[in-house]
């Protein structure tokens, strides 16, 4: 026997090994997390927006998006204790979900074309709007225009602020923080007149306790914000979390939810939209 042929031939079979079990590896990485025997489900969630989705310093989680997250799980049979949550920031949503770190996602994930090519989304849950916050005696800001030659407060990079600055009210003098507190800590000290971002968002924060009657939404409709549940590009779950959501609008627990986290802010939400239906 030739021995450069067998040695060849040994290192095709080996390499051909090594191939599949990559393969393998890289199609078990791919399988969402409720796939595994343990009957528990993996979601990922805000954990640093009040109302919208919060780890607690006590460790438990709160907010519109747990509560409809929640609901979903026990539709797919799958009780509370079942359900690991999982910080789902805005600019890893995607990532996560094709690497299958988690089942779905519900994060004040609005739907839109370019991340709707890379995932599939099951709803729209909420219809959200782009919206300002301001201090509740300020009566010089009643509509959009009024933000020009005033603080207006985001974080640092958000498409709200200069969708603002660009569109509505170009001599609006624009502040990026860090992070949202920032701002809430200018609009309550004055240092800033506005923070703008989703209502939802400004809802969830003006609903705190140490916040109550300090803040009110302007009522601005500057854009539309359809939150959907993200998960994988083609997995089944989108059909079933549909399935589960008309069942959560029909017997009252999704208005009980927005009532609970959104009520204390006095938010005029929008009613239940059509599951299947992206408003323009």
């Amino acid at each position: 026997m030739n021995p450069l042929r067998t040695t060849r031939a040994l290192v095709a079979s080996a390499t051909a090994v090594v191939l599949a079990l990559g393969s393998a590896s890289l199609a078990r990485a791919a399988v969402p997390a409720d796939h595994s025997d343990d009957g528990r489900i993996t979601i990922g969630i805000k954990f640093d927006q009040p109302g919208i989705g919060l780890k607690t310093p006590d460790g438990t989680y709160t907010g519109f998006d747990v509560d409809v997250a929640t609901y979903v799980a026990k539709q797919l049979g799958h009780d509370p204790s079942d359900i690991v949550w999982k910080e789902a920031k805005s600019a890893d949503r995607e990532a996560m979900l094709q690497r299958g770190d988690v089942d779905f996602i519900a994060a004040s994930y609005s739907i839109n074309d370019e991340r709707a090519k890379k995932v599939d989304f099951a709803g729209p849950y909420l219809l959200a709007h782009q919206d300002v916050l301001i201090r509740a005696d300020d009566e010089s800001i009643k509509k959009p225009s009024d933000l020009n030659d005033k603080k207006l407060c985001s974080v640092t990079g958000s498409t709200s602020a200069q969708n603002v600055k660009e569109k509505i009210a170009p001599d609006a003098q624009l502040q990026e923080y860090g992070g949202y507190s920032e701002c809430l800590t200018g609009l309550e000290n004055g240092v800033i007149d506005a923070l703008t971002t989703d209502d939802s968002i400004l809802a969830g924060y003006a609903a705190q306790d140490e916040f109550k009657g300090e803040f009110k939404l302007g009522g601005f409709e500057l854009s539309n914000e359809n939150y959907g549940i993200g998960v994988q590009k083609g997995s089944d779950l989108k059909d079933r979390i549909n399935t589960a959501l008309e069942k959560m609008v029909a017997d009252g627990s999704w208005q009980a939810a927005v009532d609970k986290n959104f009520g204390p802010a006095g938010y005029r939400n929008e009613p239940a939209p059509k599951i299947g239906v992206v408003v323009e």
